[in-house]
């Protein structure tokens, strides 16, 4: 009899992440839970505690990539909790909700300050987890609060320097926390600026980034001085495939899934990266991308 049998919680037992992922990879989670809302998590993580079990909180598996060995103990997924809640120039937001839809809502109130997520695919758990920035902006510079469970299921407030927030960090990548929520803190702006502006950054990544295949987004950390996509051009990996995975022709800081790629394809193309970058020019290239789950013998990515 499961743990979990009791709660009225949908919880599916080995189930592929495959079917969650961007990637369209990943093996299978023990037990995977959708709950919908806060108070659900945390029943879950206690129960979860109480037994002994870990827990691995996947906001919508955008910006990650599961081993084909899957994940032990309970994956909590958090796609159906969506909620924005408007006050003045402030949105709060439940973990779940897709980053991109908050910055529409920014725009429909008249708020600046996120138009730089219009496209960021990741939810707001996982845009905190690795503080998710483009065209200039983090989320660090329009966040002012998060709420987190800790590992017994309880609520805490952090604000400020309690995040931790650095480039593609923050204290979720130190501590068993879970983010249940975020407060964003905005100006008032103009609507119509601010769709122009949305729209040049989707119009620039549509045409610079692979986004009619399975990827995990961009993969690597930039590294001080240099960009990655130029660089693995310049090694002459653009186009490269392993397995199924592959090196996109059209962006090389993205790898993308052209023919039923594993995540062991994946990772052994970004270990090939990694290991030819920094042969050929001295340079250390750091996933940028989350890598979690039951390790597999196959994989070739460098041990930290």
């Amino acid at each position: 009899m499961s743990i979990f049998e009791d709660l009225n919680i949908p919880i599916l037992e080995k189930t592929p992440m495959s079917h969650y992922t961007f990637t369209k990879t990943g093996g299978p989670a023990d037990y995977l839970a959708f709950p919908e809302n806060d108070q659900e998590i945390s029943v879950l993580i206690k129960r979860a505690h109480e037994a002994g079990m870990p827990v691995t909180i996947v906001g919508n598996a955008s910006n990650m990539i599961i081993r084909d060995g899957g994940i032990e103990g309970l994956v909590i997924l958090l796609t159906r909790i969506e909620e924005i809640q408007h006050q003045e120039d402030q949105l709060i937001v439940s973990a779940g909700t897709p980053l991109m839809t908050v910055s529409e809502a920014a725009y429909r109130f008249g708020l600046t300050g996120l138009e730089f997520a219009a496209g960021i695919p990741g939810s707001v758990g996982g845009a905190v987890f690795m503080n998710a920035g483009a065209y200039g902006g983090e989320v660090s510079n329009v966040i002012t609060e998060i709420k987190v469970l800790d590992e017994l299921g309880d609520l805490h407030v952090l604000a400020g320097d309690e995040i931790r927030f650095s480039y593609r960090h923050s204290i979720i990548q130190e501590a068993p926390l879970t983010v249940i929520s975020a407060t964003f803190a905005l100006k008032p702006g103009e609507p119509e600026k601010i769709r122009k502006t949305m729209d040049a950054y989707n119009q620039a990544r549509a045409s610079k980034q692979p986004l009619d295949l399975p990827s995990c987004g961009s993969v690597f950390k930039r590294p001080t001085g240099y960009y990655t996509g130029p660089l693995i051009q310049k090694a002459g990996l653009q186009g490269k495939t392993v397995g199924g995975a592959q090196v996109s022709k059209k962006h090389a800081g993205f790898i993308v899934n052209v023919d039923h790629a594993t995540a062991t394809d994946y990772l052994n193309l970004i270990g090939l990266i990694i290991k030819t970058i920094k042969t050929k020019f001295g340079v250390t290239l750091e996933p940028e991308v989350r890598i979690i789950g039951r390790e597999s013998e196959q994989d070739e990515l460098p041990k930290a």
